[in-house]
C-alpha cells in the first residue's frame, strides 16, 4: 500500500522590486500599481513555501528528503533572490513584471527544473501579512 503525503519547507528572502508595464503611461502605472510603480522601487521580506508531494518511500519513510529541499530552495531563492532588485539583478524576470502572482510562477519554473519530475506540488508566496499567493503549475 502506498500513501500520498505533502511536504512543505518554508523560507524568507529580502527583495526589491518596481511594478511596471512600459507599454503604458506613467499616469496608467500610477493609477493601476499606486505606490508600487514608484520609480525607484521598494521591498519586501518575502516567505516562501515549497509544497512536493508523492508516496512514502517505504524505505526511507519519505515523499522527498528535506534536505535535499533544503539545497534547492537555497540555490534558487536565497541564493538567487535573496536582496536582490527583481527588476534588475535577475534574469528569469527580464520582460516580466513581477507581481507577487509572476514571482510565484517564476519560482515554479526555476524549482521544476531541479526537482524530480513531477515532484513539486506548489509554490506559495507571501508578500505581505495580508496578501500572499499560490500556484500549482499549469
Amino acid at each position: 500500500m502506498s500513501a500520498k503525503a505533502f511536504v512543505t519547507r518554508r523560507m524568507t528572502f529580502s527583495a526589491g522590486h518596481r511594478l511596471h508595464n512600459d507599454a503604458l503611461s506613467a499616469e496608467e502605472n500610477r493609477l493601476l500599481y499606486g505606490k508600487c510603480s514608484n520609480p525607484n522601487g521598494h521591498g519586501h521580506n518575502f516567505t516562501v513555501e515549497v509544497t512536493v508531494a508523492g508516496d512514502i518511500d517505504p524505505r526511507t519513510g519519505m515523499v522527498f528528503n528535506l534536505r535535499d529541499l533544503k539545497k534547492v530552495m537555497t540555490e534558487v531563492v536565497e541564493d538567487g533572490l535573496d536582496h536582490k532588485n527583481l527588476n534588475l539583478d535577475v534574469p528569469a524576470f527580464k520582460g516580466v513584471i513581477p507581481t507577487a502572482e509572476n514571482i510565484a510562477v517564476v519560482l515554479w519554473g526555476l524549482l521544476a527544473g531541479r526537482l524530480p519530475p513531477g515532484a513539486l506540488h506548489e509554490v506559495r508566496l507571501v508578500e505581505t501579512e495580508n496578501n500572499f499567493v499560490s500556484y500549482r503549475g499549469g
